[in-house]
C-alpha cells in the first residue's frame, strides 16, 4: 500500500471564522492574521494506491472559479491537484475512486474542470466519485446560511455523468478493504471521515473539518462556519476518545504547517497534538 501526501496550494479565509468564540488575541498566537484579518490555511489532499484501486481523498479548491471569487480566498502558492498527482507519478485517468468528504468548495471544487469547450466535467474520467444520499440532499438544497459553500458547477456535473456513488449511512462502515469511515453532522449534515487501517497496524484518520488544524484540538475552538457548534464539541469529544483508546495518527487538511499528528491527553485533562513524520508512520 502506498500513501502520498498530495498539496494543492493554499487559500485565506477570515480568522475570527476560523476560529469561532475564541478571541483573536488568543488564536492570533497560533495563525496570524494580515491586514484584513485574513489567515493563510492549506488544502491538503491524500492518495492512497493499494495495487487495485488509487483513492483521491478531496479534491481542494480547484482553479475554474472566476476571478472575483477568487479574490476573496486568495489562492495561492506552487502547488496544484492535477500537478502534485503528476509529481507522484499518476495521471488523472488512473484515479479511480474519489472520497469527497462533504461539497463545500475548498473540498470539492477540484473534483471537476472546464472541458474544452467551455463545458464543465468531471476531473478524474475514470473515478467513482463517493458521497452519501444526506450530505447530497444538503448540498442541492442548502439552507441560507450554507448556500455560498454549495457550488452546483463542482458536484452538479458529476451526477449528470453518472459518476456518483452513495456510501451507507453508518458510524464505522467498512468501506473498501482497508477503510472505515465515520459521520459527523455539526459542521455540515452528514460529513464523513475516512480511517485508513495500514498494514503496519497504524490507524490515520483523515478528519477533514471535524479537525480542521492542530490549532482546533481545544474544545471551545470550533469554527463559525460549523452548523451546529455545540454539536461538534460533542462529536469531538467522542472522537477524541476513540482516537486515543485505538492510538489513530490524525491527517490534517487546513493545517498550514503540520501535516499530520498525534492526540495526546495529559493528567490535567487538557488535549494536545503533537506533530509526527508521516512517512514514519506509513513505513
Amino acid at each position: 500500500m502506498k500513501l502520498e501526501i498530495i498539496e494543492t496550494g493554499y487559500f485565506k479565509l477570515d480568522g475570527g471564522a476560523m476560529f469561532g468564540v475564541v478571541p483573536k488575541r488568543i488564536w492570533n498566537k497560533l495563525n496570524p492574521a494580515d491586514n484584513q484579518n485574513m489567515c493563510t490555511w492549506s488544502m491538503r489532499c491524500l492518495l492512497l494506491d493499494d495495487g487495485e484501486s488509487v483513492i483521491l481523498f478531496d479534491t481542494g479548491l480547484g482553479d475554474k472559479q472566476d476571478q472575483k471569487f477568487q479574490s476573496h480566498f486568495e489562492p495561492h502558492g506552487t502547488d496544484s491537484l492535477l500537478q502534485s498527482l503528476l509529481d507522484k507519478g499518476y495521471q488523472p485517468e488512473d484515479i479511480t475512486d474519489v472520497f469527497l468528504t462533504h461539497f463545500h468548495f475548498d473540498h470539492v471544487g477540484g473534483a471537476c474542470q472546464h472541458d474544452d469547450g467551455g463545458g464543465i466535467v468531471p476531473t478524474f474520467p475514470n473515478a467513482t466519485y463517493w458521497t452519501n444520499k444526506s450530505h447530497l440532499a444538503t448540498a442541492m438544497e442548502p439552507n441560507p446560511r450554507e448556500k455560498a459553500s454549495f457550488l452546483k458547477e463542482n458536484f452538479v456535473p458529476i451526477l449528470e455523468a453518472g459518476r456518483m456513488a452513495y456510501i451507507e449511512e453508518t458510524n464505522g462502515v467498512s468501506w473498501k478493504k482497508h477503510i472505515t469511515v465515520d459521520y459527523y453532522h455539526g459542521h455540515t449534515k452528514a460529513m464523513m471521515a475516512p480511517t485508513i487501517n495500514l498494514p503496519n497496524g497504524n490507524k490515520i484518520t483523515y478528519a477533514a473539518d471535524l479537525l480542521p488544524s492542530s490549532f482546533h484540538v481545544k474544545m471551545p475552538y470550533i469554527m463559525a462556519y460549523d452548523m451546529d457548534p455545540l454539536l461538534s464539541m460533542e462529536e469531538k469529544t467522542s472522537f477524541y476518545k476513540t482516537a486515543i483508546a485505538e492510538n489513530h495518527y490524525i491527517f490534517f487538511e487546513h493545517d498550514p504547517v503540520t501535516i499530520c499528528g498525534k492526540l495526546e491527553l495529559n493528567e490535567r485533562g487538557r488535549y494536545s497534538i503533537t506533530p509526527v513524520d508521516f512517512q514514519n508512520i506509513i513505513q
